[in-house]
């Protein structure tokens, strides 16, 4: 399979016009206008991303155009911390002019008028054909003359593996949820656990919820449906929180030192991620270099190929930006450009968005940690697999959040996966109204 497939579908999970009626037209790059003009003088604008090893790429943009420089500011993955500061920039009036936004949280950023319209900007427009359709329509949100970030990357989902562990102990690499409980019990007599499950970042488990075949949030064109308890989302809730009550799985705060150990020492033999966490494992597990696989995710029924999609992100202007014309060549430029799709992939394993990105030699090349294997090829076609079809709501940050605290109460024993997503739920409802969007009961 040609590895550029990946480009020709995905998820197409754009907010619809409706759920934006909160928002008030953007200036600086606003297309109706055509106000995006070339500042006078040399430039420096500030950019703020997580992504490792993101300031090498930066470093051929700023040997390349000695006039408008870009000075890198980096931070916590975006849940993490950095749209928090990000809203809390936005609201003092002293936002960075550049930004990494995943696509589930640009309508948030769109619903606080957070963001440059940066259409009418030299080539923006122009750039469309260049990247996987579905990525696009993440950043239009459906307005004509609009766009509100340059596509980055996409984030298809695949199962990391120890290949060592499982062939030394003789437990077959699962290929179905159910093969997997089974595999979880064996690896809990050999005194590991399968995976680590994530009670604070619940982008991945609705990567679970996205491969059944669940809908979390859906619009007729007057008002957002909200269905976080949906057949499909307590299926996925009722497996793993089965898993948790059996100590089949460990809990360990995702993210730190901690979580990152547990995979380092052998602890946890899984991971059911998406293609970037080919970089988390690299960095947070040195010891493992060239143990690690990477097989399809599991499926609910065996001979399946459904996958889930978790991340990805985008480079946006953000509002209140002096300089909206270069913060725009830049961003099209970080997300097109051979030689920074490369710089970013060496460095931080992505996968661009861009469709003639994917044909690059960097993403035919084995990987050498894990075990020479090529591993874009698994995420290309687990991109393939992706239903272009689910919906992103326009408060996704505040439903991470609610959802986050009540699976914290799973782990601890104070409630059940079930019980957060019924809460959250209706937190969810309650935040759509309190923004003056459209929803249904």
């Amino acid at each position: 399979m040609a590895i550029s497939r990946i480009a020709r579908t995905g998820a197409i999970v754009s907010a619809a016009t409706l759920a934006l009626t909160a928002c008030s037209t953007g200036t600086g790059g606003d297309g109706a206008s055509g106000d995006c003009a070339p500042s006078d003088g040399p430039v420096t604008l500030t950019f703020t991303s997580w992504l490792p090893g993101i300031d090498e790429a930066v470093a051929i943009w700023n040997e390349r155009n000695p006039d408008i420089q870009v000075e890198v500011q980096t931070g916590p993955n975006g849940n993490g911390g950095t749209y928090q500061n990000f809203f809390n920039q936005l609201a003092a009036g002293n936002a960075p002019d550049l930004g990494q936004i995943e696509y589930d949280a640009m309508p948030n950023f769109r619903v606080q008028d957070g963001l440059e319209n940066i259409a009418a900007c030299e080539g923006i427009l122009e750039a469309e054909s260049q990247f996987v359709d579905w990525t696009w329509s993440q950043v239009t949100f459906g307005e004509e003359n609009a766009v509100y970030a340059i596509p980055q990357d996409t984030g298809p989902m695949a199962m990391f593996y120890r290949a060592d562990l499982f062939e030394e102990a003789g437990i077959d690499v699962p290929t179905t949820w159910d093969e997997y409980r089974a595999a979880a019990e064996a690896i809990r007599e050999e005194g590991g656990y399968i995976t680590n499950f994530s009670q604070s970042d619940i982008n991945q488990f609705a990567g679970f919820v996205w491969q059944t075949g669940g809908q979390w949030f859906s619009n007729d064109g007057d008002e957002w449906q909200v269905n976080l308890t949906g057949d499909e989302s307590l299926k996925v809730a009722e497996y793993w929180q089965g898993l948790l009550a059996d100590d089949l799985v460990s809990a360990n705060p995702p993210w730190t030192d901690e979580w990152n150990a547990a995979f380092n020492n052998s602890e946890v033999w899984t991971w059911v991620s998406a293609v970037w966490g080919a970089n988390t494992i690299l960095s947070g597990a040195p010891d493992t270099a060239g143990n690690w696989a990477v097989a399809p995710m599991p499926q609910w029924e065996a001979g399946a190929s459904a996958a889930g999609n978790w991340g990805g992100s985008t480079t946006a202007v953000l509002k209140g930006s002096d300089h909206p014309y270069e913060a725009a060549q830049f961003a099209l430029w970080l997300n097109t450009d051979p030689d920074a799709l490369t710089a970013m992939n060496r460095t931080a394993q992505i996968y661009p968005a861009t469709i003639e990105g994917a044909n690059l030699p960097v993403f035919a090349e084995g990987v050498e940690f894990y075990g020479g294997q090529e591993i874009y090829q698994v995420f290309a076609e687990a991109g393939t697999n992706v239903d272009p079809n689910f919906v992103w709501g326009p408060t996704m940050t505040q439903v991470y959040n609610d959802v986050a605290d009540g699976f914290s109460g799973a782990i601890s024993g104070t409630g059940t996966l079930m019980d957060a997503l019924t809460a959250g739920q209706q937190s969810t409802i309650a935040a759509l109204r309190a923004a003056s969007i459209p929803v249904q009961e």
